[in-house]
């Protein structure tokens, strides 16, 4: 026998069957308002720089106003769990290498696990670090200079901007690498650690192409080597650490754009391919250029691959040297 219902029964049926496509979030109906493009770094830093470049033209191509809202803390860390948090289908954040891999394991305390909690984008933009130190280093080449190093020791020291940053990690994987025996002094950052060289406090330091080379085309500061494979074309002019003997190193920093885990996976797709593409417009590949970035522009796949790899490798040199953030 048929089940009746009454009218209003029926009303709700038809109504809620009605809502259905209309509460789904689907590429051809997102977004339906504006866009946080969350940044974990002042105004004036190279991700907030990055991420107001990717803004307007994201917003164009979206339809929809795109903002930048800075969220400055534990090294990114704050921004990136505000992003893995969000639930309202409309935050996307700028992250760089340290946010998408080690942070979880140098501070398991931290609100966010950064492989369940982030869905990758897209790889933006990478820059090799160059091996920098002050003029006055002794040794007439690089590989002189890392000789020096290496007979100096203990007495030599290294500067970065913080426990558990790249710098930092990268400094320890290229000391097991050359033989270096450079002690360690953290700083709030990379302008800090500069002028601590400047007044040859520390010795050695790996810095970002856009603050380092300033400072050598001034006479003030020394490039002995570029952490890439081969030579950068943001810094041709200075020697790849393979040159000088280092053998198997390879070290880059990277900003990339993610999205909470919860959007849907084809909203993410889209995002993926606009950004990739606006990445590699050759007005924004020249502004990325211009601020000592090389444009990437991957798939969200080849972003998840990056992050798996970098999290293997500075994960070793974590636990190997028994690192943890201050």
């Amino acid at each position: 026998m048929p089940t009746s219902i009454s009218r209003r029964q029926a009303l709700g049926l038809a109504l809620g069957g009605l809502s259905l496509p209309v509460l789904a979030q689907t590429p051809a109906n997102w977004p339906n308002k504006t866009l946080r493009f969350v940044v974990g770094f002042p105004g004036g830093s190279s991700p907030d720089l990055m991420a107001r470049t990717l803004a307007e033209p994201l917003s164009k191509a979206l339809g929809q106003p795109v903002i930048v809202e800075n969220r400055v803390g534990a090294g990114g860390n704050i921004a990136a769990e505000t992003v893995a948090h969000a639930s309202d289908n409309h935050t996307l954040g700028l992250m760089i290498n340290g946010n998408m891999t080690i942070a979880r394991l140098l501070n398991p305390k931290i609100h966010y696990d950064p492989l369940k909690d982030l869905a990758p984008v897209s790889l933006i933009a990478t820059a090799p670090l160059i091996l920098a130190g002050p003029a006055s280093l002794p040794g007439a080449t690089p590989q002189a200079v890392l000789e020096a190093a290496r007979k100096a020791g203990e007495q030599w020291s290294y500067g970065s901007p913080g426990v558990g940053t790249v710098a930092h990690l990268g400094m320890e994987m290229l000391k097991a690498r050359a033989h270096l025996g450079a002690v360690h002094v953290p700083y709030p950052g990379n302008p800090q650690v500069i002028t601590a060289m400047l007044g040859s406090q520390v010795q050695l330091a790996l810095l970002p192409p856009g603050l380092a080379l300033a400072q050598v085309k001034a006479g003030k500061l020394r490039a002995i080597g570029v952490t890439s494979t081969t030579r950068s074309s943001l810094a041709p002019e200075v020697p790849s650490l393979a040159e000088s003997g280092v053998t198997g190193f390879n070290l880059e920093i990277w900003n990339a754009v993610a999205a909470p885990a919860s959007l849907p996976a084809p909203i993410v797709a889209r995002l993926s391919d606009l950004l990739s593409g606006i990445a590699r417009t050759p007005e924004v590949r020249e502004k990325l250029f211009q601020m000592g970035w090389q444009v990437a522009g991957t798939s969200a796949e080849g972003l998840a691959n990056r992050v798996k790899a970098d999290t293997r490798s500075m994960g070793e040199v974590i636990q190997k040297q028994r690192i943890q953030a201050d």
